[in-house]
């Protein structure tokens, strides 16, 4: 599913003219959406480390909106997005696929308390790549 969803935001990156316009001023833009994604998909790769090789670790808190503004998501290249997308896709996809047996069930924790085994993390990852593709006009394809 990782893999599927990345293939679309660079298909949706490179082919969509219109891809810097907010459709209103609180909305991202499609560019905005997938520098957004790429980097949920770095952050849970480092998590998902972390769960892989630390007992019950508690994650450094991202503030996603400050890093959109810190980052210059809207300044970003789109072509340049859309691979660094695919390359983080790719690495997280393989994380995952080298998850096996009980390891499926070790434990990592957000600052807000909320607690996650990999599969349960593996779900909660998935809603916010597919939604916000929606969000910037692309569709979902199954992998």
């Amino acid at each position: 599913m990782i893999r599927a969803n990345a293939s679309a935001w660079q298909e949706l990156l490179v082919a969509q003219p219109d891809v810097r316009e907010r459709p209103r001023p609180e909305i991202w833009s499609p560019l905005e959406y997938g520098c957004h994604v790429r980097d949920v998909f770095r952050v849970f790769a480092v998590r998902l480390d972390l769960m892989l090789t630390l007992d019950n670790p508690l994650y450094a808190n991202w503030d996603q909106d400050a890093t959109a503004v810190e980052e210059r998501y809207a300044e970003q290249d789109p072509a340049v997005v859309a691979r660094e997308l695919g390359g983080a896709a790719d690495k997280l996809a393989d994380d995952f696929d080298a998850v096996h047996g009980d390891q499926w069930e070790r434990t990592g924790n957000r600052t807000d308390g909320a607690r996650f085994t990999v599969e349960s993390f593996a779900r909660y990852l998935i809603h916010d790549p597919i939604h916000h593709l929606h969000d910037a006009g692309g569709t979902a394809r199954r992998g």
